[in-house]
């Protein structure tokens, strides 16, 4: 302070204490919007607050995030656009959401393509994940940095068990607005009602349309049990819910930031997996105490996958890069087409 004397306009006393007090005061905790599709208690919100919580913890508090769920920000698909264009910081979503902003991502929702929790691990953390991440960023402008496994797409109704496709003509199911879901129930049979998110509950509610299809945790946290009887355990897909960025926000930040948002990304992954693990056969159990009733799929799903992967993979193999993407993620897998 002996230096104070020497400025051209001096410190009075007041002027040098509230110096000193601002100087003192913590720096306030930058904060980030998270766009979560889903409602509280669902995999996309355990899977936020596991990323907010490593977030903070590695920044020691400088960081940190708000989740804002069930769509307050926008449906799935405005918040890629969002992100893309640096307007929304991070966003929680379905994968079919990203799939027309890049399309080789629609390979892991090709239906049956994977099999288990165990397969959806394995592609999305390795070199196939990793190769899908890039083409987001060149595609999209957005960043995936995490991934959601939510299980499991199951069917739910409210008019009468389905276990054959037979028993599946005459409903009307609601879809996302993706192709390859709308392609897969057609080569079931039936032409389905491409739907916002934000809209499913009450049309289902109001009998516009009779289901849907989402994971068991979906159904559990949007309490569809209130709305819907019957579910039938079809595994066409495996809901993936990626983490995404704003890549001009991560490029906007210094390279230590940077390799903490991926490792903030990698501890959530690692925790939604877990999570799965830990919550879906209680959910199931919860469900049936609510009054549903589940059913699996006659035959071993034979029919359902024998339709859908002859009439839907050779439709998209170029919009996935190839034949040889589809062979090389099968090949990963153990399998072959």
């Amino acid at each position: 302070m002996k230096k104070l004397s020497n400025w051209k306009t001096p410190l009075t006393g007041l002027a040098i204490l509230t110096l000193i007090v601002t100087l003192a005061m913590p720096v306030s905790a930058k904060t980030w919007k998270v766009a979560v599709g889903d409602a509280a208690n669902s995999a996309q919100h355990e899977m936020g607050k596991k990323f907010a919580e490593a977030l903070e913890s590695k920044t020691d508090g400088k960081y940190k995030v708000n989740l804002f769920l069930n769509g307050q920000l926008g449906s799935e698909q405005d918040t890629v656009n969002d992100c893309s264009m640096g307007t929304l910081d991070f966003s929680l979503l379905a994968i079919n959401n990203i799939t027309p902003f890049s399309p080789t991502v629609g390979s892991l929702s090709l239906p049956y393509v994977i099999q288990s929790l165990e397969e959806a691990e394995q592609l999305t953390q390795g070199e196939v994940g990793k190769e899908l991440a890039a083409n987001t960023i060149r595609d999209a402008g957005v960043r995936i940095l995490g991934w959601t496994y939510t299980g499991f797409r199951v069917l739910t109704n409210s008019k009468r068990p389905v276990k054959t496709l037979e028993d599946l003509k005459g409903l009307v199911i609601r879809v996302p607005k993706n192709a390859i879901m709308i392609d897969s129930y057609k080569a079931w049979g039936i032409n389905p009602t491409p739907m916002a998110w934000s809209e499913t509950f009450t049309a289902l509610q109001q009998k516009v349309v009779d289901g849907q299809d989402n994971p068991f945790l979906t159904v559990h946290s949007m309490k569809f049990y209130e709305i819907q009887k019957y579910i039938t355990t079809i595994r066409y897909i495996f809901s993936l819910e990626p983490l995404i960025v704003s890549e001009g926000l991560f490029q906007d930040q210094s390279k230590e930031m940077q390799a903490i948002l991926i490792e903030a990304g990698k501890e959530a992954t690692l925790h939604s997996a877990a999570h799965l693990r830990a919550s879906e056969d209680a959910i199931k159990k919860d469900l049936v105490d609510k009054g549903m009733v589940i059913d699996e799929a006659a035959d071993g799903e034979k029919e359902w996958i024998e339709k859908a992967t002859k009439a839907v993979w050779p439709k998209y193999y170029d919009s996935i890069g190839g034949k040889d993407k589809l062979e090389k993620i099968l090949n990963t897998l153990g399998r072959s087409i």
